[in-house]
């Protein structure tokens, strides 16, 4: 009984040390704040592709997981987005503004 209470005590000790420490909280160096100059036209999202954005995350997102626009071409979205308009019962502008921003990003 004595030898598997040590061996256990000894195995945890092992099981331990070999842990990743990834849970231990590191302290960080700030790097000095930079101005930014204004950003580009392309990461500039207009009005309508931000409201797109949020029709393709709100309705999509109820049904599959939401796929990286760029995993599709256009192309390939057009009849993907008129499928998938339908079973959202969404109407034809709510699937133009969706298939604007899955092909605009």
């Amino acid at each position: 009984m004595k030898y598997k209470v040590l061996a256990l005590a000894v195995l945890s000790v092992i099981i331990y040390s070999c842990a990743s420490k990834s849970s231990v909280p590191t302290t960080e160096v700030k790097k000095p704040e930079t101005t930014v100059s204004a950003k580009p036209a392309q990461t500039v999202m207009s009005a309508e592709l931000a409201e797109g954005k949020s029709l393709y995350e709100n309705n999509c997102a109820k049904c599959h997981k939401l796929y990286d626009t760029k995993e599709f071409s256009s192309e390939e979205w057009k009849p993907i987005v008129a499928s998938m308009q339908k079973k959202a019962h969404l109407d034809d502008l709510a699937g133009q503004k969706i298939y604007n921003y899955v092909t605009m990003n």
